[in-house]
């Protein structure tokens, strides 16, 4: 009879024994957003799809990501839709669908046009997509633990008479979405090289920071307060923390 060696064998039970990782849905039905005509006119949403580049390059564990947020270019964003992707293990993809699809729609994570990142939940979407950013931490070192006794904050900018609530760059229009600190505005759009930790409605997790908005010209902008090019060219590194 044959049989197999040790060696063989012992690879197959480890095979046999190893399990995917199981997550507990934060959320599973989407909920109703609030001030939905108020925010179809707040945030310009278009009833048309964008068409925005997303590519993905692998780095370590995780991605580097580009998303073509530009919408038609400086003071013409009001007239172009966002751009909608979601989080995966092959990375970003991009979800083709309509602004106005998108509030009643749970397969989106984020969407971008120019300096706004929108998360699916709140005001921005129907889901209940989070992020906490880690003051001062290093997107390098954080793990799974750094989100233990973190605060976890959905895009509510609306109060309850649905008044928008900006955020402290005193650009108008500008929401105070979960992941605004990843900017400041000395005159053009610096990366404050914030990270984050977000939590996905399927109860993933991940750690996300915007290296860079302009698509050249980021660091004379950050050092010096003088634009980049090509704004809304987004450069994101984001890897999964199970």
């Amino acid at each position: 009879m044959r049989t197999l060696s040790l060696s063989l064998l012992l690879p197959l039970a480890f095979s046999a024994c190893k399990k995917e990782a199981v997550y507990e849905p934060v959320c599973t039905e989407p909920t109703a957003v609030s001030c939905f005509d108020d925010l179809l006119i707040d945030l310009s949403l278009q009833d048309a799809v964008s068409n925005g580049r997303v590519t993905n390059t692998p780095d370590g564990d995780g991605w580097v990501s580009t998303v073509d947020a530009t919408a038609g270019g400086f003071g013409n964003s009001a007239n172009n839709p966002w751009v909608y992707v979601k989080f995966t293990d092959e990375g970003l993809a991009r979800v083709d669908i309509t602004d106005e699809d998108a509030l009643d729609s749970m397969e989106w994570h984020l969407a971008a046009r120019r300096f706004i990142l929108r998360l699916n939940s709140g005001a921005s979407g129907p889901s209940c997509v989070q992020a906490a950013a880690i003051a001062n931490g290093d997107y390098t070192a954080l793990s799974a633990a750094d989100a233990e006794g973190a605060t976890f904050f959905a895009d509510d900018y609306y109060t309850e008479s649905c008044d928008m609530i900006n955020d402290s760059s005193g650009l108008p229009g500008s929401p105070q979405v979960a992941l605004a600190p990843w900017w400041s505005y000395p005159g053009c759009v610096a990366t404050t090289d914030v990270p984050f930790i977000v939590r996905l409605d399927s109860g993933r997790q991940l750690k996300l920071i915007v290296d860079q908005y302009y698509g050249s010209g980021q660091e004379q902008c950050n050092s010096q307060g003088a634009p980049g090019n090509d704004g809304g060219e987004y450069t994101l590194r984001w890897s999964f923390v199970d």
